[in-house]
């Protein structure tokens, strides 16, 4: 069957080259063309754009850039059009992927399936309209999501996370294959303090600095970036230049496997990091913050921005974001971690249940049963 998938940024090429290679498992026939990454190219089939040409975060980037958008969206179409495959599968990236949705539905008929759900949970909501008219089936990867969605008479299927495959799929590999990370990058013996400042340029500008700082007041431990798939070294450097730091791409889950303590801007890292039971400080700046935090605790449907307090329907670990960003609350709440060996052992009792509540590994295989299984029925 041929199978187009679309997404637009790292995290949704790592899950989509897994949900590919699932596939090809099920089905010996598969055939994928797809707007994508370097991941889902190594699997194999055609690339038609990289998601690094789509990839546009906040109301000024994507204004500047609406005829490239406009352009990308149009070569979609067409190219889907030309292809007539047997379904178009979307991975997160809803302002791109829903108008897709819509074309794709009304005017080829083709199905379309949805693999990870954007998060109309926190805000949107009213983009369960569109799911109900252009989506035909949804695979959710978060838990508390398919009782959201069942208040909201959308039925979905929960197969699991794929952060707990992949992550899983690497210790695996770490217990049968020789470790060099530390030797390959160069690093010293002293703990590792790992930065992951976030994908999008606008979030290691507005996370970057601060975070260096904080890291800085920590002198017994070495502070490593995860460089974001995508972002040249240049665009680091204009902030590191004071800071003995080093940066690694394409290494985030072997720079989690050695860490002991981590930074990290909200998102998927955040969970990542509590899958490889690294105690973290979620920080993330939000321009005007005062004001973003009243929104925030006032107009979103969820109390919280990071997967892990998410998962867990309570707060596992502190999210200083919008008013609670700063140096200082940063500073406070590692120094605790570091030296509260209650704290952090709170800490990763919380990581345990979130584990548990995720289910077992297996969530790319799940949904490609599924999807094949949907298809033919």
């Amino acid at each position: 069957m041929k199978y187009y998938l679309i997404v637009g940024e790292a995290s949704g090429d790592l899950h989509a080259s897994n949900l590919m290679k699932a596939l090809s498992e099920v089905d010996t026939e598969a055939d994928f063309r797809f707007l994508g990454g370097d991941l889902m190219q190594s699997v194999g089939g055609v690339l038609v754009k990289h998601y690094r040409e789509m990839a546009y975060m906040g109301f000024v980037p994507v204004l500047l850039n609406i005829q490239t958008i406009f352009r990308n969206m149009q070569t979609c179409r067409n190219d889907i059009r030309s292809w007539q495959p047997d379904v178009v599968i979307l991975i997160d990236y809803p302002g791109f992927n829903l108008k897709i949705a819509k074309y794709v539905k009304t005017q080829l008929q083709i199905p379309v399936y949805y693999y990870i759900s954007p998060k109309i949970w926190a805000w949107k909501k009213y983009r369960i309209k569109a799911f109900r008219r252009y989506v035909d089936k949804m695979f959710c990867i978060l838990p508390f999501e398919k009782e959201f969605y069942h208040k909201l008479n959308y039925p979905v299927d929960y197969v699991g996370n794929p952060s707990v495959d992949a992550v899983d799929s690497f210790i695996q590999q770490r217990a049968t294959h020789p470790d060099t990370f530390l030797i390959e990058e160069g690093l010293s013996d002293k703990p590792i303090l790992a930065l992951l400042a976030g994908s999008r340029k606008q979030e290691i500008k507005d996370n970057l600095p601060v975070m260096l700082n904080v890291a800085a007041a920590f002198p017994d431990y070495q502070p490593v970036i995860a460089g974001a798939p995508g972002i040249e070294c240049e665009y680091y450097t204009q902030y590191t230049s004071l800071h003995p730091v080093k940066i690694v791409f394409s290494k985030t889950y072997p720079l989690l496997y050695h860490s002991s303590v981590a930074l990290v801007t909200s998102g998927t890292a955040t969970l990542e990091a509590s899958l490889f039971r690294i105690p973290q400080v979620v920080c993330y700046y939000v321009k005007m913050g005062k004001i973003a935090g009243f929104v925030f605790r006032n107009f979103f449907h969820t109390s919280y921005i990071s997967l892990v307090n998410l998962i867990a329907g309570r707060e596992i670990v502190q999210e200083l974001f919008a008013d609670r960003f700063s140096y200082l609350t940063i500073y406070t709440e590692l120094k605790r971690i570091l030296y509260d060996a209650s704290y952090k052992k709170q800490m990763l009792d919380g990581y345990a249940e979130v584990i548990h509540i995720l289910g077992k590994s297996g969530a790319s295989q799940r949904t490609a049963r599924l999807i094949y299984k949907y298809l033919h029925s």
